[in-house]
């Protein structure tokens, strides 16, 4: 067994933040901070999908990875959570990637298949009412737990064993 005092800590770089060796995963964002974070994100998500016909597949797309990009100015992390200096960071002291990046963020790619769906005549027009209506009833239910859960997690945070902690970078 290694000794927790002697073991290097895992690269935060890599990481994406603290070591599991070396700190706990931090205690629950600040609901305003996580606010911000969001319009910002569904503000840079709703200008995308205006791009005619692909837009809302490129919103889609945005909104699914966001958390999960290796990109220098993101830094595993959406655009909202690094100005507002938040950091999804998984359970497991793992990196987080696209994979969780897509499980704790599939529900917000909806507003995008909206916008896709505007774009498409007739048949993408029978959709978005109950596709709309979705993700906004997921999106409710989202912001709920965010409010009443102990450590912040909603639902897409739990599926994929992630939580938002604040960071100072």
């Amino acid at each position: 067994m290694i000794d927790q005092n002697t073991a290097p800590p895992r690269n935060e770089r890599q990481t994406g933040g603290p070591s599991a060796e070396s700190e706990p995963l931090g205690a629950k964002a600040d609901l305003g901070r996580r606010f911000v974070a969001a319009v910002i994100d569904a503000v840079i998500g709703i200008v995308i999908g205006l791009i005619p016909a692909i837009g809302g597949l490129a919103a889609a797309a945005y909104w699914a990875v966001r958390d999960g990009l290796e990109f220098e100015f993101m830094n595993h992390r959406s655009i909202g959570k690094h100005v507002m200096k938040l950091r999804p960071v998984t359970l497991d002291g793992s990196p987080m990637d696209i994979t969780a990046s897509v499980k704790r963020n599939w529900m917000f790619a909806l507003g995008g298949v909206v916008q896709l769906l505007w774009w498409i005549p007739f048949i993408g027009w029978l959709f978005v009412i109950p596709v709309a209506l979705a993700a906004f009833a997921i999106g409710v239910l989202e912001l709920f737990l965010v409010i009443t859960d102990p450590e912040g997690q909603r639902l897409g945070d739990k599926i994929a064993n992630t939580k938002v902690i604040e960071v100072e970078d």
